[in-house]
């Protein structure tokens, strides 16, 4: 494949992020691109390009799959700015969740997707966290003996995520842009499905249980069954005043544990030794690796050498595990998938 070239939609931290690793993996051809003109000042700071009419792009470069689109804007409007790259043959890569409601758009772009043979990855970062890389490498290996449960728990005050800006204004708060806690630690939703396979059923609890002003729901406490028959609890929250992320996977001959504070070490108790043993993770690992790797990931299934860790396709199985949690608790029912 000829030099590739990346087109960043949306500026803010996350964007802003994509930016600063693909230059530090050499990635020199990258354009950025934001409605506010101070977040397309941040991006030229960091020494790229900036584009001012999206239209006018994608009708220059229509059809150069050389390009690769980062759609890093609001949940909301994810899918109508990836399906307008698709259509000008970029391929793409859409910061989670792939969308907020499903439905046609959501079809479209998978149609549009096959159809023109592109590349697409739905960035969770998670899967390229070492710790839960292991944990699943030790499930392969049955090192646990048959999986019972997986428990797992995500929580953060939210006002503490971009203390440099109104929490109020953010996507994360405002229910008209796809926020809520359900759907932006949507991570848990999908390592636990990576870690522990399809979800056939869900029951959840979910609502809006603090002061924090938002129009969203900020705690929600998550039932669900795999195919396996395993049972699976998540705990997700906007609330608690220290981060905390991590899972605990429970079988009849041993139990995994993970922290996100743990850096890339797991630990592993089994009944044949009767102790913990930790699994230490890369040394010198830190957050941003998962982002680095994330997108050498990217760059692999761009040149045809991987096949990409979670496409539209499968981002769209994990959405509807999302959906149906709103579901089951907005009309207090079981949702079978």
């Amino acid at each position: 494949m000829s030099e590739l070239r990346f087109l960043v939609i949306g500026c803010g931290s996350i964007g802003k992020r994509h930016i600063r690793n693909l230059l530090a993996l050499g990635h020199t051809a990258v354009t950025a691109f934001d409605t506010a003109p101070d977040r397309r000042a941040e991006a030229e700071a960091l020494g790229v390009a900036t584009a001012t009419d999206l239209d006018a792009h994608f009708r220059a470069a229509s059809g150069d799959h050389t390009y690769a689109a980062l759609v890093t804007t609001p949940t909301r409007l994810h899918v109508p700015v990836a399906l307008r790259a698709a259509e000008a043959g970029h391929h793409l890569f859409i910061e989670k969740p792939v969308c907020d409601v499903g439905g046609p758009e959501l079809a479209r772009l998978e149609a549009r997707v096959a159809e023109r043979d592109l590349v697409s990855l739905v960035g969770c970062n998670l899967r390229f966290h070492p710790g839960l890389c292991t944990a699943k490498a030790l499930l392969s290996e049955r090192a646990i003996g048959r999986v019972a449960s997986i428990r797992a728990e995500f929580g953060q005050y939210l006002p503490d995520w971009h203390p440099w800006e109104d929490y109020r204004k953010g996507y994360s708060a405002r229910k008209d842009l796809g926020g809520g806690v359900v759907l932006d630690a949507i991570h848990e939703l999908d390592y636990v499905r990576w870690l522990m396979g399809d979800v056939t059923e869900v029951a959840a609890l979910a609502g809006h249980q603090s002061h924090i002003e938002i129009d969203t729901e900020d705690t929600a406490s998550i039932l669900m069954r795999f195919a396996s028959g395993a049972f699976g609890e998540v705990h997700l929250d906007y609330v608690q005043r220290t981060y905390t992320r991590s899972c605990h996977i429970i079988g009849d001959e041993g139990t995994i544990a993970w922290d996100f504070g743990a850096k890339g070490d797991v630990r592993v108790f089994t009944a044949a030794t009767k102790a913990w043993e930790t699994r230490p993770g890369p040394a010198g690992w830190e957050a941003n690796t998962m982002y680095v790797d994330e997108l050498r990931h990217f760059v692999a299934c761009l040149r045809r050498e991987a096949t990409p860790e979670q496409d539209v396709a499968e981002a769209r199985r994990v959405l509807d595990v999302a959906l149906a949690v709103k579901r089951s608790a907005d009309e207090r029912v079981f949702v079978s998938l």
